[in-house]
C-alpha cells in the first residue's frame, strides 16, 4: 500500500475544499490520506452534511475504507479502491451544495473505463459554493475541450434552508485529458440574466423580467422564459426570467 499522506485541514482557509481537493487526488492517484483539524476554521468546525455527502459518495466510486466519516468528525482516514464508473444517486440531505458534491467525484470519473451518469439531491444554488449555472456555462464547456464530454441538467431547483433540489450529470470519460492553454480573455459574445424564484410572495420574478428585459432591450435582442411556479419554499421547478443581449 502507498505510504499514508497527513494533511492539516487548518491550512490555508480551513474550510471543505481542501477536504474535497484531497479526496479527489486519493481516488486519482490511488494513494490513502489522513486529514487531522477539518474545516478547523469554521464557526462549526468538522464535517457537516455537504462534506460527508462528498466522502460518501468518494467512497461508493472508489470502494474505499474509510474511518471517521461522521457528522462533526474532525478525522478521517480513505484508504482507495479502484475507480469504477457507472450509475450513482447522493443525497445530500439538508439545502448544502450538490455542486460541491460532484466537484469531489468529477475528476476520477473523467477518466474513468466507462460512462457515469449522477443525480445529487440538495441545494442547487448556494452562498460559497458554484451554482449549477457556472457548471453549466462557465465550467464544464472549459473541461470538455481536454477531451471528456460533461453534461449537467437543472431537474429541481433547490434553496436554502429546505434544499429539495435535484441536478443531473452525464459523464463520458476521456482516455487521457488533454492540456488547454487559457491565457487571455476573450470577447464578449453573449450575456445573459437570470432569476430562479421559489415559493416567494408576490411576483419577483415577473419584476425581474420587467427589469432584465429593460436592460437587454438595449440591443433589442431580449428573450425571455416563463416556467412552472414553485413549489414550496427552498425548493422549485424553475420558475424564472431570462434575458440575453
Amino acid at each position: 500500500m502507498p505510504e499514508l499522506i497527513l494533511i492539516d485541514g487548518s491550512q490555508g482557509e480551513g474550510g471543505g475544499q481542501i477536504l474535497r481537493s484531497a479526496l479527489a487526488l486519493s481516488m486519482l492517484t490511488g494513494k490513502p490520506f489522513r486529514i487531522e483539524n477539518i474545516r478547523a476554521n469554521r464557526n462549526k468546525p468538522g464535517l457537516m452534511r455537504q462534506h460527508l455527502t462528498a466522502v460518501n459518495a468518494a467512497a461508493a466510486v472508489c470502494s474505499a475504507n474509510v474511518s471517521g466519516a461522521a457528522i462533526g468528525s474532525r478525522e478521517l482516514a480513505f484508504e482507495p479502491g479502484a475507480v469504477r464508473a457507472g450509475e450513482y444517486t447522493f443525497s445530500v440531505g439538508s439545502a448544502g451544495s450538490t455542486t460541491l458534491v460532484l466537484q469531489t467525484v468529477l475528476p476520477p470519473l473523467l477518466v474513468a473505463a466507462g460512462r457515469s451518469t449522477l443525480a445529487l439531491e440538495g441545494g442547487t444554488h448556494n452562498i460559497h459554493a458554484p451554482p449549477v449555472d457556472f457548471l453549466e456555462y462557465a465550467f464544464l464547456p472549459l473541461v470538455n475541450r481536454m477531451g471528456p464530454r460533461v453534461s449537467v441538467t437543472l431537474e429541481r431547483a433547490g434553496f436554502y434552508p429546505a434544499g429539495g433540489g435535484r441536478i443531473l450529470a452525464a459523464i463520458e470519460p476521456a482516455e487521457k485529458l488533454s492540456p488547454i492553454s487559457i491565457l487571455e480573455r476573450g470577447e464578449i459574445h453573449h450575456r445573459m440574466a437570470k432569476a430562479i424564484c421559489a415559493g416567494l410572495p408576490g411576483s419577483p420574478c415577473a419584476n425581474w423580467k420587467w427589469f432584465a428585459s429593460s436592460w437587454a432591450g438595449r440591443t433589442n435582442r431580449c428573450k425571455s422564459a416563463n416556467c412552472t411556479k414553485g413549489r414550496g419554499r427552498g425548493m422549485s421547478s424553475p420558475s424564472r426570467s431570462e434575458a440575453s443581449m
